[in-house]
């Protein structure tokens, strides 16, 4: 009762000022947010001002780090001995099976076969348990820099119910992504979770569901909003649907009224520093991963996505300019049963497409519209038996073909099968441009990515054995 009574009163604040705040936010979109207060106003300038410095002004220099990882996997795949150490074990990591099945991948018995630089970085210590923190030092590509919850304490989730919304219950995952600070976030044991309302989290967060079989099932999904640095890891996120607006702590000090769920997966909105990795996904009410509002230095890898229309919207209005800043890396990523379209589908930014294994769509594998920049470097493209769809790519947007052919649209080693074709536009790329060699992956070709993308998904990993 006395819940009821607190949360009355806070609707009642927030209606007060839902005339002026609105007024605020009119010229932007604000995603689900009802009421868009001075907390939330502040929120967003801050997060615009950690956009602005993740964003790389010479974004190519960015990728040949991943380059550089890959190509290490080359010598190894091919069975070339480099007196380099770690790049000798690596290449003991892969060796003793010759297959690339994918469905065998969590069958293999003998020695850990990490087959991509992330995995490499983490995956065959079979004391990862005692060292999860680990993993934020693998991510490649634009999220290179994102450490999640590394320097916070373990956070461990013991209860999958999700009743309360403005004073989420000790154990939740709920209470456990509106903690300030740092924290990397576990499960005590396997879990099914059905969220009743969108899952605000904070900055500096990792999920990390290795060592249980954890799903955000059946109800709302996650919402990265004007936040930096957060880790998703190892988690089923699927069936997701659209769910009412109403009060929802999104920290320990404020809670804010939002309107209703659009029904995405995950949702990145105004963020930057974002990995989201090895995550299995399907069958959402709207979007897999919708990437909007200005986010950038994101690396979304080693994925699977299955049964879906819209898998990823990278740029939400052709009008945003500010999604110009977007840098997105997609690696090793596995486009699976039942996919229809965007897989990416971009806007403005720049996006680096790279060893991923696109073996089903129905309308097209990857396109956009308002000049955005993609490099697809060392894909599989299987195009489906329809003649009609054997085009990878999109531009179907009203576009008149004088403009998109300057848009930069580059294949580079990528894998044709099945008569799959890439319509190239702009200028050819001149080496990696003005990217690091720390924001770019370099690629491998495409021959190698059933290889390369062979774990995509959860991994199902056990306490005591490598993963």
């Amino acid at each position: 009762m006395v819940s009821m009574k607190f949360s009355l009163v806070l609707f009642m604040c927030s209606f007060c000022v839902i005339l002026p705040c609105l007024k605020a936010g009119a010229d932007s979109d604000n995603g689900t947010i009802a009421v868009f207060d001075p907390v939330l106003q502040e929120r967003e300038k801050r997060a615009e001002i950690a956009a602005l410095k993740a964003y790389q002004p010479d974004p190519e220099s960015v990728t040949d780090e991943l380059i550089k990882d890959v190509e290490t996997y080359y010598y190894c795949l091919t069975c070339v001995k480099i007196s380099d150490s770690t790049v000798t074990h690596a290449c003991r990591s892969i060796e003793g099976s010759n297959t690339t099945r994918r469905h065998l991948a969590k069958k293999i018995k003998g020695d850990c076969t990490a087959t991509n630089p992330i995995d490499r970085c983490w995956r065959c210590n079979p004391d990862w348990a005692n060292n999860r923190k680990q993993l934020a030092n693998c991510v490649r590509g634009f999220g290179r820099r994102t450490r999640g919850g590394k320097r916070g304490p373990i956070y461990v989730v013991h209860d999958s119910s999700d009743n309360d919304m403005a004073n989420p219950k000790p154990g939740t995952l709920r209470h456990a992504v509106i903690q300030t600070g740092p924290l990397w976030i576990i499960f005590k044991h396997s879990m099914t979770i059905k969220l009743n309302k969108e899952l605000i989290m904070t900055s500096h967060k990792t999920i990390d569901g290795r060592g249980a079989n954890v799903h955000i099932a059946h109800g709302a999904g996650i919402t990265i909003q004007f936040v930096e640095n957060v880790i998703i890891h190892g988690i089923h996120i699927h069936d997701i649907v659209s769910v009412g607006g109403g009060l929802i702590r999104d920290s320990l000090d404020h809670i804010g009224l939002r309107g209703q769920s659009d029904g995405d997966g995950i949702t990145v909105f105004g963020s930057s520093h974002i990995w989201l990795d090895h995550l299995s996904m399907w069958n959402c009410y709207d979007g897999l991963t919708d990437v909007v509002q200005g986010s950038t230095a994101i690396t979304i890898s080693n994925c699977h996505f299955t049964r879906h229309n819209d898998v990823m919207l990278f740029g939400a209005n052709d009008s945003y300019e500010r999604d110009q800043i977007m840098q997105i890396t997609v690696a090793f990523n596995h486009f699976g049963k039942g996919l229809i379209q965007r897989m990416p589908r971009c806007r403005f930014g720049f996006f680096h497409v790279v060893n991923n294994d696109y073996t089903h769509w129905q309308m097209y594998a990857i396109g956009g519209s308002s000049h955005p920049t993609i490099i697809s470097q060392g894909n599989r493209y299987v195009a489906p038996p329809d003649p009609k769809l054997k085009e990878i790519t999109s531009r179907a947007y009203s576009t008149p073909e004088a403009v998109w052919k300057t848009w930069q649209w580059r294949s580079e080693g990528d894998l044709m099968e099945n008569g799959a074709y890439f319509r190239e536009s702009g200028e050819p790329r001149k080496g990696r441009g003005h990217f690091s060699r720390f924001d770019v992956i370099n690629a491998k070709p495409g021959s190698f990515v059933r290889r390369l993308t062979r774990f995509a998904g959860t991994l199902g990993c056990r306490v005591g054995k490598a993963c």
